[in-house]
């Protein structure tokens, strides 16, 4: 599978690298491709030869499916870059996160309760059928959950499109993701994104990043 992924921090490259492990073609979409290279990403890339870089509009235009891995601020306008034809018809996996660090850490959500920015991006790219997923835990076990308790805890999907919640399922499946929960259409992602206040705190009190939350029925 052809995959596009926003974003060249943490939570992309996690993403990328993985993806390319997996044997998919992997394209990784930046604002500006001279400065990227001319940061950290040089070093990164140098381990991970398959994988190009290239501008939004150019690393989704042949996508398969669309990953943001990009901040939440970030994720409207690094969308509009990539143009809404390219993503028109595209599954789309949002990661990001509505934080908002204006006043220090712990950062409080931009979006809360009666919306979220996996609506917000849903609304903005009707002909893409977006699904929020991955954003309620740390980058290394998005892409590697075996690390913690033998893979055995949960992650959710939500979205309006079932074959695009399924195809996002089977790609967490193959990264190893054995209890992916479908909570239902997009406007579910109100509750993973409102997570994020207590995975902070807990961040906060374990002094690590490595846990994530089971669900027990």
């Amino acid at each position: 599978m052809r995959i596009a992924v926003l974003g060249t921090g943490m939570v992309g490259r996690a993403i990328a690298g993985r993806a390319a492990e997996l044997g998919h073609q992997v394209v990784v979409g930046t604002r500006d491709v001279d400065a990227t290279r001319d940061g950290e990403w040089g070093e990164w890339a140098a381990d991970h030869p398959g994988i190009t870089l290239a501008g939004h509009a150019d690393a989704t235009a042949e996508a398969d499916l669309v990953v943001n891995a990009t901040n939440g601020d970030g994720s409207l306008p690094a969308l509009d870059a990539a143009g809404a034809e390219n993503l028109a018809g595209k599954v789309l996996l949002d990661i990001a996160n509505p934080l908002d660090f204006s006043q220090g850490f712990p950062p409080t959500l931009s979006v809360v309760n009666d919306d979220s920015l996996g609506e917000r991006i849903q609304r903005a790219f009707p002909r893409t059928r977006v699904v929020k997923a991955l954003n309620t835990l740390t980058a290394d076990l998005m892409v590697h959950p075996r690390q913690l308790a033998d893979g055995d805890h949960s992650v959710f999907v939500s979205g309006d499109d079932a074959d695009a919640k399924r195809a996002v399922t089977e790609l967490l499946t193959s990264f190893g993701h054995t209890d992916v929960i479908d909570l239902g259409d997009i406007t579910t992602a109100r509750g993973t994104e409102m997570l994020l206040p207590i995975w902070l705190r807990l961040y906060g009190r374990l002094g690590t990043a490595l846990f994530n939350v089971k669900v027990v029925r």
